[in-house]
């Protein structure tokens, strides 16, 4: 049993039905919020294991939502909009939304997201090991195996893999990353970024060509898998 509870900010009832069939279904306890106001509230009366937040509200934007939620709440917020834009996709990770799926989806793969940021929310990323799949990372060591087989990676492939492997599952945005890995001055180095996630899928992945664990958002960033 999951019994995972799941707030729904959503003002459309047939969303929130849907949502509500789907997860109940599969184990998740699922509280219900048509405007903003009224999540923000239950959200801080009962805090959940996750949010599911609408963009388009009748009292507020969700990204103003989400900015406010922020502000104390520091687990999962996957974004629901009928938007499929770049500039709202990534206003809206860059915020601090853990994923984003653009209306209509698939119920199989909103659960796979939500599995995939509730592990993210029951990790401890301060644990010096991570394993993911194949590979395990060792922190302090500063040692990456791939199959039991040790990988030569440089600081900067190292540092980008570990930044990658915490967020397992979330977009990050390119501006994200390259604050992160190089530095406020490098946000604009989208192509600099390219180039190190090439190296790095040489390294990690059976054929680079067809990745399967680093994934790319056409015109948002990367997905670690």
């Amino acid at each position: 049993m999951n019994k995972a509870e799941i707030l729904i900010i959503d003002d459309e009832p047939q969303i929130r039905k849907l949502l509500e069939i789907t997860l109940e279904s599969n184990d998740y306890k699922v509280w219900q919020a048509e405007t903003g106001k009224a999540g923000i509230i239950m959200a801080a009366n009962h805090p959940p294991e996750l949010i599911l937040l609408d963009i388009g509200l009748p009292d507020k934007s969700g990204h103003e939502i989400l900015k406010e939620l922020r502000t104390w709440y520091n687990k999962s917020i996957i974004i629901l909009s009928v938007q499929n834009n770049e500039v709202d996709i990534v206003s809206a990770l860059d915020h601090g939304a853990t994923d984003y799926l653009t209306k209509p989806f698939r119920s199989a793969e909103l659960l796979a997201r939500i599995r995939s940021a509730i592990r993210r929310n029951q990790s401890n990323n301060s644990e010096n090991k991570i394993i993911c799949g194949d590979i395990v990372i060792d922190i302090a060591a500063r040692v990456v195996m791939l199959n039991n087989t040790l990988l030569k990676l440089t600081a900067t492939e190292f540092n980008l893999l570990v930044l990658l492997a915490k967020n397992e599952g979330r977009v990050l945005t390119h501006q994200y990353i390259l604050k992160e890995i190089w530095g406020l001055g490098a946000q604009t180095e989208t192509q600099y970024l390219r180039v190190f996630i090439g190296t790095l899928r040489k390294k990690i992945e059976t054929d680079p060509n067809k990745p399967q664990h680093i994934f790319t958002e056409s015109g948002v960033g990367y997905r670690f898998m």
